[in-house]
Order: C-alpha cells, then sequence, then structure tokens
C-alpha cells in the first residue's frame, strides 16, 4: 500500500464500565490481530478509577489514560486524541470486535487526499437473539449500520462512532468532539459524531467522508436493547440530539440525510413489513411495520420538544443580555 509509510494509525477504545470488561479484552485482541497493525491502541477510562487501575495489570501491549475532561464518550475521546500520535485516528467501541483488516480497509479510502474520515459496516450480534419485531431500519439505535446505508464505497454525511475514523489535522482545523453532546454512561443519547462531521464539512466543503462496506466491526447487542422500552427511549433521545445539532449547525446540513431516510427509507421499510405479513404469512411484519411508525414518531416528538427548549433557553439569553445592569 502506497501510504503505508507516510500515514500511521493510532486507535482509540473508550470504556467506563467492569460490567464489559470481558468485550474490552475481546476488543483490544481484534485489533492486536490487524492484518495492518496499528501505531498505538489508546484506551481511556470514562471516570471509574477501580477500572484504569486494573488495565494495566491484564491487558498489555495498550496505553491507558483516564479520561481528563468531562465525563461522558466527547471527553473521554478527547482525550486520546490529545495524545495520539498517529496522522490518522480511528475508533471503535469497547463492546465491539474489528474484522482483521479492519484498518487496512478504512486506510485504502485515504489513498484520495479530499477524504478527511472513513467509515465502515457495524454489525450487530444480538446476545439475546434479534427480536423479531426490530426493524433494520432502525439499527442506528443499537449503534449498528441500518438498512438505507449504501452497500457500497460512498459519501456520506457523516461517520458512525463505532466504526470511523478521520485525520488528525481535521480535529486540529475544527476542534474535537463537543461536550455536552452523546452518551454519558448509560444515558441513550447521540449525535456528537453528526456534529463534527457537519462542523468539519461546512470548514472544508471540497473535503468528505466516506463509507466504506468493507471495513467491518462486530457490535455486541446486550438484551436489555432488545427491549421495546429502549428503542423507545432511543428514539425519543434521538430527536433531542438532533434539535441540538441543528441548533448548532444549522436545520439544512443537521437534517440532510434525515430527509431521505424519512421520505425514502422508512416508507419502504413500513411497505416491507406489510408485505412479509401478507404474502409469506409473516405476522412479525406487521410488528415492523408498527414499529417505524412508532420509532418515527418518537424521534420527531423528540426532535420537536429539543427544538422548543432550544428556542425558550435563546429567547432567555437575549433577554438576559438585553436587560440592563441595575
Amino acid at each position: 500500500m502506497a501510504l503505508a509509510a507516510t500515514l500511521k494509525i493510532s486507535v482509540i477504545v473508550c470504556a467506563y464500565t467492569e460490567a464489559r470488561w470481558n468485550n474490552l479484552l475481546d476488543a483490544v485482541e481484534s485489533l492486536q490481530k490487524q492484518t495492518m497493525p496499528p501505531l498505538e491502541i489508546i484506551v481511556v477510562i470514562d471516570h471509574n478509577p477501580a477500572l484504569f487501575q486494573r488495565i494495566p495489570k491484564d491487558i498489555k501491549g495498550v496505553m491507558v489514560f483516564e479520561n481528563r475532561e468531562a465525563q461522558g464518550l466527547s471527553g473521554a475521546r478527547n482525550t486520546g486524541i490529545a495524545l495520539a500520535q498517529g496522522d490518522l485516528i480511528a475508533f471503535m467501541d469497547e463492546d465491539a470486535t474489528a474484522d482483521s483488516n479492519w484498518l487496512e480497509s478504512l486506510y485504502s479510502a485515504y489513498a484520495d487526499p479530499f477524504v478527511m474520515g472513513v467509515g465502515g459496516f457495524i454489525s450487530p450480534l444480538w446476545l439475546a437473539g434479534r427480536p423479531a419485531w426490530f426493524p433494520d431500519e432502525f439499527n442506528w439505535v443499537i449503534g449498528c449500520t441500518y438498512r438505507g446505508v449504501s452497500e457500497h464505497s460512498a459519501q456520506v454525511r457523516n461517520l458512525i462512532g463505532c466504526n470511523m475514523s478521520l485525520r488528525k489535522e481535521v480535529f486540529l482545523g475544527v476542534g474535537t468532539f463537543r461536550s455536552g453532546i452523546g452518551r454519558i454512561g448509560t444515558l441513550p443519547f447521540g449525535c456528537e459524531e453528526t456534529e463534527l462531521c457537519i462542523r468539519a464539512s461546512q470548514r472544508f466543503p471540497d473535503r468528505k467522508f466516506v463509507h466504506e462496506p468493507s471495513a467491518r466491526v462486530t457490535h455486541n447487542v446486550p438484551a436489555s436493547r432488545g427491549k421495546f422500552q429502549y428503542f423507545c427511549s432511543r428514539c425519543y433521545a434521538e430527536g433531542l440530539s438532533k434539535a441540538l445539532v441543528t441548533h448548532l449547525v444549522g436545520g439544512q446540513d443537521g437534517l440532510s440525510s434525515e430527509r431521505t431516510y424519512t421520505f425514502k427509507t422508512l416508507p419502504a421499510g413500513i411497505a416491507r413489513g406489510i408485505w412479509d405479513a401478507i404474502s409469506f404469512q409473516d405476522l412479525t411484519g406487521f410488528g415492523r411495520a408498527g414499529a417505524i411508525l412508532v420509532g418515527l414518531a418518537l424521534t420527531t416528538l423528540g426532535y420537536l420538544v429539543g427544538k422548543f427548549s432550544a428556542l425558550k433557553l435563546h429567547h432567555q439569553l437575549t433577554n438576559n443580555e438585553a436587560a440592563p445592569n441595575l
């Protein structure tokens, strides 16, 4: 590979709980077996001293640091970015494992100098079996690649955090992940990657992000994330997160992908579910069609609530600034 001598890859894995200890071991092992070895594997522990103390004793060949910023995935990633020495920085969740050619596949897209970030395919591993009602169109709820994403290499608006990489120079140009957006522990918020990618595209409009489906990771999905209650809470939280993103980057860019998803991908998914139920006597097809409708409704509700809250906060700040000092 022509660029191998000039570009090095750092991999950052963030962890926050000892409950995923075995997952973390598997994740690191998969990174240590890459056909293109990373320059370094950086494990960042998010405000968990016991977990931080345990890693050097039991996991060799990694660099481990504590999150130096506010608690949450954004702060943990930013800590890793500040310490990374690679020209490219890849991110993978601690409850995921990478195919042996993951980094090599991500790397190949950087032959194009206009590519500032590359992500790949995230396949769900349902630890308790996939619920029959769960629609592929909502795989983003569990942090995986959803139906509607291109099956071929393609330019995309944003990457997905479990399987993504960026040039380090992007962070130097636009800053790192925003605190206040994204997951904190088990709270089901997100969109920190979306906001960063949009911010980067607005700063560098002639450059792009690429989805490379041959770069694959497998993401563990515990039984708790297969429950309808989690599905609903995650959809609502996504709407809130999207409202915050559009408040920061504008609605035109903030909802560009969502328009196609809402008016093309989801209607096709509803039709597919009904077709499965009627044509193949698969009554769970009605469940999948219904879940799509519920998921869309809750995401929309969360978005509207988030927009109202942001508008209310904006008015409060404006009034405070306009008030005379007494």
